[in-house]
């Protein structure tokens, strides 16, 4: 058994980006993680923030269910504005050292949205801080993470890396995003992640429906 981390920077992004992985791995006998830096509480203008972060909390551990993810967190940084300051990195580094990932994803550094830009700065530097013998802010021991895979929300991967077919799982994904009601009714993300990952398919030849991901550190199996 693997432990396998995602860090999202809003509910939802974790299942647009690598929700048909996230099902692979469970089925696969790993063990996922999912880490929400924010609640997502800035998204919609039909709610309060604080009535909006309960219901997309509840929609990520719903969605979370559906794929079979039972341990998640969610470490309330502000929706809009993450900063990739000391207090979120000291939070970043104690995540890993505790659960001691194989793998993480993580979005992509030219992701066109602030939050995932700065959500990759943050894994990017934490993963290394958590590796050394230093770092005395965090007082478990020093973890090495093998792989490290950024994943495609917002902004299509130029280049993508790695392919992982996911044909038998996009109906969970599917079912997982919808869970997302509150972001739904606005954008149709599950329409665009569906024709997305059936693009990723039909060009790389990998499968009816596949992920794309940057490969940013390779040091073991994939799956």
């Amino acid at each position: 058994m693997k432990n396998i981390l995602v860090f999202a920077p809003h509910p939802d992004d974790d299942i647009i980006g690598c929700g048909g992985s996230i099902a692979k791995h469970v089925q696969n006998g790993n063990k996922v993680s999912i880490v929400y830096l924010t609640s997502g509480e800035a998204g919609s203008l039909k709610y309060t923030k604080a009535e909006l972060a309960v219901i997309r909390e509840r929609e990520a551990r719903e969605a979370a269910a559906l794929l079979r993810v039972s341990q998640l967190a969610f470490l309330g940084m502000p929706d809009g504005f993450i900063s990739h300051n000391q207090e979120n990195l000291v939070a970043m580094v104690n995540i890993i050292r505790i659960y001691k990932p194989s793998l993480i994803y993580v979005p992509h550094a030219e992701d066109a949205v602030h939050d995932h830009q700065v959500t990759w700065q943050l894994a990017a530097e934490a993963s290394s801080k958590a590796a050394g013998p230093w770092f005395q802010d965090c007082p478990a021991e020093p973890w090495s993470i093998s792989t490290i895979l950024a994943y495609e929300v917002w902004t299509p991967l130029q280049r993508p890396s790695y392919i992982e077919d996911i044909s038998s799982f996009m109906p969970a994904k599917l079912a997982a995003l919808r869970c997302h009601q509150s972001q739904l009714e606005m954008i149709r993300y599950d329409d665009a992640v569906q024709g997305l990952n059936r693009y990723r398919g039909v060009l790389t030849g990998k499968g009816e429906f596949c992920e794309a991901f940057q490969v940013i550190k390779a040091g073991g199996s994939l799956c």
